[in-house]
C-alpha cells in the first residue's frame, strides 16, 4: 500500500518504523535533519515541505495514496491536511487529535480514523492498516490490554467448536479471554460459557495483550 504520513516527529517516526517494513511510505516533514534521519534509518521517502500545502501533497504522491496519516503538532494543521486529502479523494484518512473539541471538525473534514492517546494511537493506526479484520474496541491501562473484535470467515475451522475446546487447543494463546460472541445472522450478543458453540457467522470479542490477540487471530485464520 502507498501511505503518506504528515509529520516526522516522535509519533510519525514510530508509525514509519513499523509500516515502512511492508509498505511504500512517504513522510512529509518541515525539518531537514528529520527528513535525513527518516530516509536513512527507515528507508522511507522523506519529502521536505509543508504537509498543508497543495503542491507539496502532489509532490508526495497524494493522488495515488491509499492511507493518509496526520500526526502534525497542531490540530489546526492536521485538520487542513485532512481536508486536502479528502479533496484528493483519499478514502482512508487517519488523524492525531490533541483537543477532543476538534472531533466533529475532523469527521466533517473526512477523517475516517481519529486517535487520541499517543501509545494507543500508534498501535491502533498500524493495526487498522495491516489487520483491518481485527477491530480494536477499546484499550485498557494504556494499551496493556485490548478489547478487540474478530469476524470469522466462512472457511474458519473454529466454527462448530465449543469455547472450552478452542481454549485448550494447541496454538491458541492461554493469556487471552473470549469475552463474547455476536451472532450476525440473529443480531444477538452472547455471553459465552465453556460449552457455547462458535458459529460460522459469529464475531468474537477477545480481551488480552495486542500480541496475544494477534496470535489468536492467526489461530482463527487456520
Amino acid at each position: 500500500m502507498f501511505i503518506i504520513i504528515a509529520g516526522g516527529g516522535i509519533v510519525g517516526k514510530g508509525i514509519t518504523k513499523i509500516l515502512s517494513q511492508n509498505h511504500d511510505v512517504v513522510v512529509i516533514e518541515k525539518d531537514y535533519e528529520n527528513c535525513e534521519k527518516i530516509s536513512s534509518k527507515y528507508g522511507a521517502v522523506a519529502v521536505l515541505g509543508d504537509a498543508t500545502n497543495f503542491n507539496t501533497l502532489k509532490d508526495a504522491g497524494i493522488e495515488k495514496c491509499d492511507y493518509a496519516i496526520a500526526v502534525l503538532g497542531e490540530d489546526a494543521s492536521n485538520l487542513v491536511f485532512a481536508l486536502l486529502c479528502n479533496n484528493f479523494g483519499v478514502s482512508n484518512i487517519f488523524v492525531r487529535m490533541r483537543d477532543p473539541d476538534y472531533r466533529t471538525a475532523y469527521t466533517l473534514a473526512g477523517a475516517t480514523n481519529i486517535g487520541h492517546s499517543v501509545e494507543m494511537m500508534v498501535n491502533k493506526f498500524v493495526l487498522d492498516i495491516e489487520k483491518p479484520e481485527i477491530q480494536r474496541v477499546v484499550s485498557l491501562s494504556n494499551g496493556k490490554a485490548e478489547v478487540c473484535l474478530i469476524t470469522l470467515s466462512d472457511k474458519s475451522k473454529t466454527a462448530g467448536k465449543q469455547i472450552m475446546e478452542v481454549a485448550k487447543s494447541k496454538g491458541f494463546p492461554q493469556d487471552i479471554v473470549i469475552a463474547g460472541l455476536f451472532d450476525l445472522e440473529k443480531d444477538v450478543f452472547i455471553i459465552p460459557k465453556g460449552n457455547t458453540v462458535i458459529g460460522s457467522n459469529n464475531q468474537i470479542f477477545l480481551v488480552g495483550s495486542a500480541k496475544a490477540i494477534e496470535k489468536a487471530h492467526q489461530y482463527f485464520l487456520k
